[in-house]
């Protein structure tokens, strides 16, 4: 399909609200193929569609066992066990921060097929899909970081990015 521009710290539609699919079509389809692609031409592990300037709720991840596709996800469980560890993201380039996220996590969505998903994840796995259902609603990681952290951030995004 495309390798498509990922849109970069900001740009005003990293930080808009997606809208739900209402109909697995050709369109959404192919939006998935163009998320897949990008995230396979980045050295990333996931993708949201508002990162290539989409506004609609579809994700990808790839951990090194091929790509998943999650249409709507929504988190529906949170352990209450967190960890802290580093997290970066293809729009922050050049940004490491350390973020606290539950360790396990529920999530409902439905696959390109439009067959219902309900999954348990856990660790790289789970941290990966609340990072990218954030990018669905706007929220970075700068957002989810201590004063600190963030603070550290900025001055690197300093170095790659314009800040307007």
């Amino acid at each position: 399909m495309a390798v498509l521009e990922i849109r970069k710290f900001g740009d005003p539609v990293l930080r808009e609200k997606t809208f739900p699919i209402e109909k697995i079509d050709q369109e959404v389809k192919k939006l998935a193929k163009n998320l897949i692609d990008t995230l396979h031409n980045a050295p990333g592990m996931g993708l949201a569609a508002p990162q290539i300037g989409i506004l609609k709720r579809v994700i990808v991840s790839d951990l090194g066992d091929g790509p998943s596709v999650y249409i709507n996800p929504q988190i529906i469980w949170r352990s209450k066990e967190t960890e802290v560890q580093e997290e970066s993201c293809l729009s922050l380039p050049g940004v490491r921060i350390l973020i606290s996220r539950p360790q396990k996590i529920k999530v409902k969505a439905l696959s390109p097929q439009g067959k219902g998903l309900e999954l348990s994840m856990q660790g790289l796995q789970a941290r990966v899909i609340q990072h990218e259902v954030d990018h669905l609603d706007g929220i970075l990681i700068l957002d989810r970081a201590s004063k600190s952290e963030r603070q550290k951030a900025l001055q690197q995004i300093s170095q790659y990015i314009r800040i307007q």
